[in-house]
């Protein structure tokens, strides 16, 4: 009985190591926030991106980008 209530306390499932667990948790939660935003922001651009009705300051930066016809001293502002 004294090993079970020991592993219980000590043991990688035990009472010791919950601190853990919600350390781990509050992290992954941190990621998925992030993740999350990154998502919302890949989701904005495509939607600019949409053949059918297409935002042309998107379309203009990324064909300059891709095509490298941007000049050094051009800035190109993010719209978000």
């Amino acid at each position: 009985m004294a090993f079970f209530g020991a592993y219980a306390v000590l043991g990688p499932n035990g009472l010791l190591a919950y601190g853990d667990y919600k350390r781990q948790l509050a992290k992954r939660e941190h990621d998925y926030a992030a993740l999350d935003a990154r998502r919302a922001t890949l989701k904005n651009r495509v939607a600019l991106l949409d053949p059918r009705h297409a935002n042309p300051d998107m379309v203009d930066e990324l064909v300059r980008k891709e095509l490298n016809v941007a000049h050094p001293d051009e800035v190109i502002v993010p719209l978000n």
